[in-house]
């Protein structure tokens, strides 16, 4: 099932394709995710008694899956302080930093604390705050639904929309470039 860019959006060209990413692709060291938006299509259902739910795809889940086969780490960070969040994670064997309004900060720190380069980095965002992140990686990527600074910001744009299977698009980027082709 495929969506339309949110309403105002254009799908933009990126600096680079997955061929011409190639490189940096194979290279990764790590793999971080935004949460709502990325692996989720950006809606929250909100039930009478406050308890929320969002919509995954089972695809995006075969994909980090197959990330954990290939030794790729990958963590989740998130502004969202959430159970569904912390469960979709826990199932996806991903590890979840959430709750954090400073992205870049936490994101620099845990590079240094953990010695990975960020030009080692990819970072998947669609959001005003997820462009800081984007600018400190070597590989910021964009869900095609994403707002137009998170698209300005990305070297790469999905061509599914978050929710939709943009997690498994960028999965399947960086095991194509790992098997060389």
């Amino acid at each position: 099932m495929s969506k339309k860019p949110r309403s105002g959006t254009k799908p933009t060209t990126s600096s680079l394709t997955p061929a011409r990413a190639k490189g940096l692709l194979a290279k990764l060291k790590l793999v971080v995710f935004d949460f709502d938006g990325v692996m989720t299509d950006n809606r929250v259902l909100v039930m009478q008694t406050g308890h929320e739910g969002v919509m995954c795809n089972r695809s995006d889940g075969l994909g980090v899956g197959m990330l954990h086969e290939a030794g790729l780490p990958m963590l989740v960070l998130s502004k969202e302080q959430n159970p569904v969040v912390a469960a979709r994670c826990g199932k996806l064997k991903i590890e979840c930093i959430q709750g954090i309004d400073d992205k870049p900060s936490r994101l620099a720190s845990l590079l240094r604390s953990r010695r990975i380069d960020p030009a080692d980095v990819a970072y998947v965002g669609n959001d005003l705050n997820d462009v800081g992140c984007m600018e400190m990686v070597g590989l910021p990527i964009a869900v095609v639904d994403a707002y137009p600074p998170a698209l300005k910001a990305a070297k790469l744009v999905t061509t599914r929309p978050g929710g939709y299977g943009a997690v498994r698009e960028v999965c399947d980027w960086i095991l194509a470039a790992r098997n060389g082709a």
